[in-house]
């Protein structure tokens, strides 16, 4: 086990870093001043400290990534990236300036009061940049469909159909006559706006199709497509920002990593539980509630689901098909209750994240050590 001499908090910012230090024993961190965000000067500052191996370094994940963690590696320090949620604050502390901040990262680094975030590798930090900027065009395709709905009903054209954006209403959108030149431009540029995000969102499709296949973790995430309402764009969200499922001790922490538990306020004899705690990514557990919806359906194995099987092997085939049995039966069980569906699919979540986990926990998925 690394003996560590000194802990060291930096407090990092688009273009300075707050340094302090904390020693061994009960002495309270000192401030060592404020530097520009920039390597060389920084090395020259932990370099009076003492020896990189002497030193564990700590700053807490923010806008400016991973890019400062992984030179510090680089450089020989153990630097670690601090969840900011789970930094320890006093209730009554009001006071936050940059100097409090990088001693209280010094302070409770010494003290092992701090919770670390997963550093990505460059490849899944690489495939995260291109699922975000694939979310951030599904956004704004929805805004401006959003937009394009509203003109239609300010002007009284109100669709009579049973969903939108089907070709059926695509057609009947386009047919639309104004006798107002201003209107016709406005739907003509309302709806270019709609097919060209649409277009958009279809390039990064198939961008993830292409590049998916390159990354070293494919095989987790070909065998997650075993599961029902899991498929290319699921799988990869789950595995570039989960990582090594491994790392999970039980299928209870995933969960919770995930923030599908439920809150809890208990004291003395008396135990009350809340909602969901809803910590950690929240993109990936509204992915799995939209999946929890496929399971409506009766466990079957058929169409676009029996190719996406083959990929898998026949223990994860026998862990996904479990999967649809007790899922179909305990959205079936809860639905029938008159459980709100949004509770509902809650529950389901959950227990999907633990089959993810079990098939995760298989090492013939992941690249062999070398």
């Amino acid at each position: 086990m690394t003996q560590y001499h000194k802990f060291v908090g930096l407090d990092v910012h688009k273009s300075s870093i707050a340094i302090a230090v904390a020693e061994e024993g009960r002495e309270p961190p000192r401030f060592l001043g404020t530097t520009a965000n920039d390597l060389t000067r920084l090395l020259r500052k932990l370099r009076k400290l003492g020896p990189p191996e002497h030193l564990e370094v700590c700053f807490e994940a923010g806008p400016t990534g991973y890019g400062l963690q992984r030179q510090l590696r680089e450089q020989g320090y153990d630097c670690r990236v601090v969840a900011p949620a789970r930094t320890p604050r006093a209730p009554a502390d009001r006071v936050k300036t940059d100097r409090r901040d990088a001693e209280r990262l010094a302070h409770f680094l010494r003290s092992g009061d701090l919770s670390f975030v997963r550093v990505p590798t460059p490849e899944e930090e690489s495939m995260r940049n291109l699922l975000r900027a694939r979310e951030d065009a599904r956004r704004a395709r929805h805004k401006a469909r959003q937009q394009l709905n509203m003109f239609l009903l300010r002007s009284g054209r109100i669709w009579s159909g049973r969903s939108r954006w089907t070709r059926a209403h695509l057609l009947w959108v386009g047919a639309q006559k104004f006798e107002r030149e201003a209107d016709r431009r406005v739907l003509a540029d309302y709806v270019h706006e709609v097919e060209r995000l649409t277009e958009r969102l279809a390039t990064f499709d198939k961008h993830i199709e292409e590049l998916a296949p390159e990354l070293e973790v494919y095989s987790l995430i070909q065998s997650l497509q075993a599961f029902r309402g899991i498929q290319l764009l699921m799988a990869t969200w789950i595995v570039v920002e989960l990582g090594d499922l491994r790392r999970f001790p039980t299928p209870k922490h995933l969960m919770s990593f995930l923030g599908l538990t439920p809150s809890e306020c208990s004291t003395g004899d008396s135990r009350s539980q809340g909602r969901i705690t809803k910590a950690g990514n929240i993109r990936l557990r509204s992915l799995l509630m939209q999946a929890g919806w496929a399971y409506r359906l009766k466990p079957r194995v058929e169409g676009h689901l029996r190719r996406r099987n083959q990929a898998a092997t026949q223990r994860v085939r026998d862990i996904a098909w479990k999967c649809q049995v007790r899922l179909h039966g305990k959205l079936y069980r809860l639905t029938a209750r008159g459980k709100p569906k949004n509770m509902a699919l809650v529950a389901v979540a959950r227990e999907l994240a633990g089959f993810i986990w079990d098939v995760g926990q298989q090492e013939e998925l992941y690249p062999q050590a070398a």
